[in-house]
């Protein structure tokens, strides 16, 4: 066991320690936001090489994009208007235009043959993205400088595309309040799908990316006269390029981001004393007594703030609380003023963190006992009859269901056993033939959140089959640590999908470590003390 808590130790410090030398955040790039880029600022160097980077990223399907169709309905969109653009520039470069018209064609195809109702995912803004998309689209369809492109004849002139059920309203809601009253703070982050409603001078310019977004960026200096604030703006889009090989995240930096998500999952089975002084670094950095921001330009909001109180808690440096309470409602925490839809997870953050602070300061713990209750009964309320917690922050319902179940376990409400074995239950039903877990096909960081679900179940309850389970979820998680490079599909809720890969292999390293601490103890223990179905032990 030493021999596995040492390897542990030193993979956990070398993962801190490149966190800790990257400003930026390890994700990959954004088909979604180079393509707005491509369509927005044409002019950014590397515009050829990201055209032709579009094409290559094409399904067979004509789609583009990740995860079920759905969730490839804003990408396919973003780069058809993309190409579409290039199609109609006066001096097009890199690929031919029948080569780009021909993808666009094929695109457009895609989005017809997808359900007309959705269902569509909860992601950033999509109600606004996807008619403001459809509107540059259907106006390029309609120009004559498209009939002359052969590939494109049947989607020309009259054959616009329709704006899915239920958006349409909503976009022209929004539309009409940002020509009133321009783009509130909340809609930087997507500036690209209202700047044409907004009068220039509505929005200041950017100290950095606008909204922390490489396309909003582009918005804003697509409507921006020539400037010094102007020139800033394309040296910080040319900067992130750089970082990402020309290319562009929907988010950057995810400083704070990612290095609060790694601590709080490194410190599942214990956070190694090399990484403590690192973290309270960290900590003295992100924490802010106005709300701590996902990445700069964003609102403050209670996610972030939450996990930057519970991680400074965990490394016994508590922080005020006062900041996570301006998200309070009454009832549970909005994840941000002006939220439309609640989050789960940003509670069960929160609950963690009101917890760890109880534990830091117990004087302090019985003024905050009747909102952590509050909460808590919130949670739980919204479990599924099936006995998972979605979320709009992942597309995975695993992601939710371990968060909901860690806090309220830790929690400690009696009342909360019959959720908690709802949720193993559904954990249990729900493994796949070969050890792992998964919403669409079997993924290493579901196979870790289903794995932290049962152990903390477990602490509380005793589930049949949980040895032989999580036996078999120990050799998945092995295999994708043994995996250099391994690429981690894209789960995560921003405009579109994405994959924060530090934050996975925190979650998937955590996991595996806590499983070989249980096996541990179940070999050590007295024979009377051992669990009776021994295949893991």
């Amino acid at each position: 066991m030493r021999r596995a808590t040492r390897a542990y130790g030193s993979q956990a410090v070398r993962l801190v320690t490149d966190i800790d030398h990257d400003p930026w955040g390890s994700v990959r790039a954004s088909l979604y936001e180079t393509a707005r880029v491509v369509s927005l600022a044409p002019r950014l160097p590397g515009h050829e090489p990201r055209l032709t980077w579009l094409l290559e990223q094409q399904m067979k399907d004509g789609s583009w994009g990740e995860g079920p169709a759905p969730y490839r309905l804003l990408p396919t969109l973003s780069a058809v208007e993309a190409l579409l653009s290039a199609v109609r520039s006066d001096t097009p470069s890199g690929p031919g235009r029948e080569q780009l018209a021909a993808a666009a064609a094929a695109g457009l195809a895609a989005v017809r043959n997808l359900p007309p109702a959705g269902p569509w995912p909860d992601t950033a803004a999509i109600e606004i993205l996807v008619p403001s998309l459809i509107d540059q689209i259907n106006n390029h369809l309609g120009q004559h400088t498209i009939e002359v492109i052969p590939s494109l004849g049947p989607w020309s002139r009259g054959a616009g595309l329709d704006v899915p059920h239920g958006f349409a309203r909503r976009h022209e809601q929004v539309a009409q309040r940002c020509r009133s009253e321009g783009a509130p703070l909340k809609l930087h982050h997507t500036f690209e799908g209202v700047f044409r409603h907004v009068p220039q001078s509505a929005v200041p310019a950017p100290d950095g990316l606008l909204g922390s977004s490489p396309a909003a960026t582009a918005a804003w200096l697509a409507t921006s006269p020539s400037s010094g604030q102007s020139t800033k703006a394309v040296t910080e889009l040319r900067t992130v390029a750089r970082r990402y090989g020309g290319l562009f995240p929907e988010a950057a930096p995810l400083k704070a981001v990612e290095r609060l998500w790694v601590a709080a999952a490194l410190a599942g089975p214990g956070l190694p004393p090399a990484c403590t002084a690192t973290v309270r670094a960290w900590i003295y950095d992100i924490y802010d007594t106005a709300g701590v921001r996902g990445a700069p330009g964003l609102m403050p909001d209670a996610d972030d703030t939450a996990m930057a109180v519970l991680v400074a808690a965990l490394v016994g440096e508590p922080r005020d609380l006062a900041p996570l309470a301006v998200f309070w409602s009454g009832t549970h925490f909005d994840c941000y003023v002006g939220e439309d839809t609640g989050s789960v997870t940003a509670n069960a953050h929160a609950l963690q963190a009101l917890d760890a602070y109880a534990r830091c300061r117990p004087t302090e713990a019985a003024a905050h006992r009747p909102r952590m209750d509050l909460v808590a009964d919130w949670l739980l309320a919204q479990q599924q009859p099936d006995g998972a917690w979605p979320d709009k922050w992942h597309a995975s319902p695993y992601y939710a269901t371990e968060r909901c179940v860690t806090a309220l376990t830790h929690h400690g409400r009696p009342d909360a056993r019959a959720a908690l074995r709802s949720a193993a239950d559904w954990v249990m039903a729900t493994q796949r033939d070969d050890g792992s877990w998964g919403i669409w096909s079997g993924t290493a960081e579901e196979t870790a959140y289903a794995v932290k679900i049962l152990l903390a179940a477990q602490t509380i309850l005793h589930q049949p089959g949980t040895d032989r389970a999580l036996h078999r979820a120990e050799a998945v998680l092995e295999a994708a640590s043994l995996t250099p490079g391994h690429r981690h599909p894209a789960l995560w809720h921003d405009k579109t999908l994405y994959a924060p890969h530090a934050m996975i292999q925190a979650e998937v390293m955590a996991a595996l470590q806590m499983l070989r601490m249980r096996r541990e103890t179940q070999r050590t223990a007295p024979a009377h003390e051992r669990d009776t179905e021994g295949t893991a032990s």
